[in-house]
């Protein structure tokens, strides 16, 4: 559950910096550059901040050892 709601506010993100990109100004693109920075770098060290909120927040049951080192 908790990587669908990741991967469908990733992509909200990066659909919402194109359009501001393109109605309103070009520097909306960075907020792109951003989401795949982030989804990059968590490809390798497991750290997603996303994942500690939606932990925090309840969502999913699952632990995961590289996030904010919290107990579910």
């Amino acid at each position: 559950m908790k990587e669908r709601i990741i991967r469908a506010v990733a992509g909200t993100f990066v659909l919402t910096s194109i359009s501001l990109a393109y109605f309103v100004h070009i520097n909306w693109l960075l907020l792109a550059a951003f989401v795949g920075l982030n989804l990059l770098q968590s490809s390798f060290t497991k750290f997603c901040p996303l994942d500690c909120m939606l932990n925090k927040a309840g969502v999913g049951k699952e632990t995961n050892a590289g996030c904010c080192n919290t107990a579910s």
